[in-house]
């Protein structure tokens, strides 16, 4: 588990207050396709009511930038019902959703069928979801007041969990270098300086209300007004996923309920969305659950055909660098692909069942080479 993110990154972002249709450096993203000029006249006023704000900010990334795919991220729910003449078609290209499709999330652990078979070289296990609470802006957009609101709420929700969710918050602003030293080597630390994450005005007051939650075994972790107001994360060595899925469901159970008592309020849920993040790429579970594996055979068949394969199987690959024990050149972070139009359950299950395929074609593909 890495997260990097170094040097704060200044940038002299003045969202378009003139109103003129802005050039879209990302020709080929999202935000080009389906920001029209005359979609653009229509919103280009349109401030929302929880924060203020505008399809300029929404798409500063887009505009300032000529490699996002996607381009554009919400500052509030609101977002995403004011400016939805251009989020809708964009989300439903991008998760391809049809424009009545309802989403379902099911985190009950009890219907996910085996697991990964024990004898699969397995490194470490990661599941990571998404949660806003309704009623406070969205990382882009969220308010200084806000923000803080958030870090108060949370930090004292967090403080009742109990059990094995127990644990610590550690706040960025002053904290302690040996703590910070500490955060940093476990992984644990996200830091500034995403030039993306900047540019969306996602790191503006930083590091104010931000922080990292984490329990006494480091299996269950929170990250506070990152991307998003909550990154709830379950985690462990070895490869037991319905074991990770089932602490993770606990933990946003516990985390959420917690939230309720103290706020009255509930994670951002949308009928047709699923729970709200503010990049539309996480809208639906937000879930990415993802397994360090070996697969020595693949490596050796090619990373592009292990990329096909995968493809089929709707997990993604990914490169590692490698875990404490070095890195062995085929190490492989493999998560599930989609995020919206499936529950949590079916996700969870097919990055299970792909890692099992994969697998056992590894093996016959070590026979192969001769290895």
């Amino acid at each position: 588990l890495t997260a990097t993110r170094l040097t704060p990154v200044t940038t002299s972002l003045s969202p378009n207050m003139s109103g003129e249709f802005p050039n879209i450096q990302s020709k080929h993203s999202l935000v080009a396709k389906h920001v029209t000029k005359e979609k653009w006249d229509k919103l280009k006023a349109i401030e929302t009511k929880t924060c203020g704000f505008t399809l300029a900010k929404a798409i500063a990334c887009a505009v300032q930038f000529d490699n996002q795919h996607c381009g554009i991220y919400a500052g509030d729910w609101d977002s995403y019902k004011d400016f939805a003449i251009v989020f809708d078609p964009l989300i439903q290209e991008y998760h391809g959703i049809s424009a009545d499709a309802k989403h379902t999330s099911d985190m009950d652990p009890s219907k996910v069928k085996g697991n990964i078979n024990p004898e699969i070289p397995v490194h470490s296990t990661r599941i990571r979801v998404g949660r806003n609470i309704d009623g406070f802006g969205l990382s882009p957009g969220i308010t200084k007041q806000q923000r803080i609101d958030i870090e108060k709420l949370m930090s004292s929700a967090l403080s009742k969990l109990t059990g094995d969710l127990a644990g610590t918050y550690y706040p960025l602003t002053g904290m302690d270098e040996a703590v910070r030293q500490k955060l940093v080597d476990d992984h644990f630390l996200f830091m500034s300086g995403d030039r993306n994450l900047a540019v969306a005005g996602m790191e503006r007051d930083w590091p104010e209300g931000r922080g990292i939650f984490h329990n006494d075994a480091k299996t269950f972790l929170l990250w506070v007004n990152e991307e998003d107001q909550t990154r709830i994360i379950s985690m462990q060595q070895g490869g037991d996923v319905k074991g990770v899925f089932e602490r993770l469901s606990r933990g946003i159970k516990a985390v959420g309920d917690s939230v309720k008592a103290e706020s009255g309020k509930e994670f951002a849920l949308d009928p047709r969305y699923g729970y709200i993040h503010s990049c539309p790429t996480n809208l639906g579970t937000g879930m990415r659950a993802s397994v360090h594996v070996d697969l020595p055979g693949w490596t050796k068949e090619g990373v592009d055909k292990l990329k096909a394969r995968c493809e089929e199987l709707a997990v993604q690959p990914r490169g590692t660098r490698g875990e404490s024990g070095g890195q062995t050149g085929h190490t492989y972070d493999i998560s599930n692909k989609h995020r919206l139009g499936y529950s949590e359950v079916q996700l969870v299950q097919v990055m299970i069942d792909g890692v099992n395929t994969l697998w056992k074609e590894d093996l016959e593909l070590q026979k192969k080479h001769g290895m």
